[in-house]
């Protein structure tokens, strides 16, 4: 007897009539039902989804191949954010589809699979990776009504040993981070300034427009970020948000707006003009030039979050409360922070971001001229943040 086959089938629009239409084949023919007029193709398959479900209901055997379900699945529930989307789709592409696209969903069993993941070549944080969206494939099975809802998720059974484990992360102390921007040129000099001020991750200041800069109030809005060139939404809705800008921290930016000539409200702060200002430098750019920097600076080799985790350990060595510092950083949780509640006021915020980029400003003062204050602060210091 000829094996029967999930039928993915396809919606199509009859553009003289403007209907759309669910097409599939059963018994060597080609059939279609009429799904009716729907103003965008995505309404037009959340309306076929009954009706292929109600096709292949009747026949046990017929549960698609993972390739298939994989096309379905980003149809329906691939998460929106880009890099999310790029990291889903090369995952399958490069590792789960070659060796188990052509097999059906319920024929996955744990342990083939954690064998499989325990030969690649790859970190345990990155089979980890996989190994959940193996298991959002199979949840979206049940969600579909593919296989049965209240049959457990095999893939929950498969374990990923050492995947807890992380490395410790770097942070600069002032004299370690003035080497290194000693060995940095604009606006790279200028771009890591603002890092290690505010805590920025290197997307969300390659993110950043002048119109963001509240002059008046000293604020700075980080409302998106560049991930491989494209704009996107923060990480998080909590990323989202003003920040106030030190004194010090404005006149980096004044100085810049000065002489870049891309000064416009609309342009991008940090405007590449090999691209005539159309897009930011690049992220592979300013990363290879401060892993140089530290290199050359005798620091080792650095990555361009080396200055979020600097920041988080600068503003502990001068005292700011861990809820403070989790605002500060803009974590969704605390406990990302350090397991620790409480509450802040938006004065005390300001105070902390100062304290931090007085040590920025204290080291670089010989460099452009050091004002009385940044004496006086200097002298105030004291002791050099520990390293975390």
């Amino acid at each position: 007897m000829q094996r029967s086959h999930y039928q993915q089938g396809s919606v199509v629009l009859d553009s003289r009539t403007r209907t759309w239409f669910f097409r599939y084949r059963a018994e060597g023919r080609q059939k279609s039902v009429r799904l009716g007029k729907f103003a965008t193709k995505k309404a037009a398959l959340q309306a076929a989804e009954p009706v292929r479900t109600r096709i292949n209901s009747g026949n046990e055997e017929a549960k698609p191949l993972i390739a298939n379900l994989w096309e379905m699945y980003k149809n329906e529930k691939m998460p929106t954010k880009l890099p999310t989307r790029l990291a889903y789709d090369s995952w399958m592409r490069n590792h789960v589809l070659p060796r188990w696209g052509q097999i059906p969903i319920t024929n996955l069993q744990p342990r083939p699979v954690e064998l499989w993941l325990k030969g690649l070549a790859l970190s345990p944080k990155s089979q980890v990776h996989i190994r959940n969206l193996m298991s959002q494939l199979y949840d979206y099975a049940q969600w579909a009504g593919i296989t049965p809802a209240t049959e457990r998720n095999p893939i929950s059974l498969v374990k990923i040993q050492h995947a807890t484990k992380h490395r410790k992360p770097r942070s600069l102390t002032v004299e370690e981070f003035q080497k290194v921007l000693g060995h940095l040129k604009e606006p790279l000099r200028s771009m890591t300034i603002m890092a290690v001020s505010l805590g920025l991750r290197a997307s969300e200041l390659l993110g950043l427009k002048w119109k963001h800069v509240d002059w008046l109030n000293s604020r700075l809005s980080v409302e998106q970020r560049i991930y491989r060139q494209q704009v996107d939404d923060t990480k998080t809705r909590e990323s989202s948000g003003q920040l106030n800008l030190d004194a010090s921290v404005l006149q980096v930016l004044k100085d810049w707006r000065q002489v870049t000539q891309f000064r416009g409200e609309e342009d991008w702060m940090w405007a590449s003009p090999t691209q005539l200002g159309r897009l930011p430098i690049s992220y592979p750019w300013y990363w290879r030039c401060f892993n140089d920097a530290g290199i050359k600076a005798g620091v080792g080799a650095l990555g361009t979050h080396t200055l979020r985790h600097t920041y988080r350990s600068w503003m502990d060595s001068v005292g700011t409360p861990i809820a403070v510092q989790q605002k500060l950083m803009r974590h969704s949780d605390i406990r990302t922070t350090m397991n620790v509640y409480g509450d802040v006021v938006d004065d005390r915020m300001k105070e902390a971001h100062s304290k931090v980029a007085a040590l920025v400003f204290t080291s670089t003062a010989p460099e452009k001229g050091r004002s009385e204050r940044g004496s006086e602060d200097h002298s105030n210091a004291g002791s050099t943040p520990r390293s975390v």
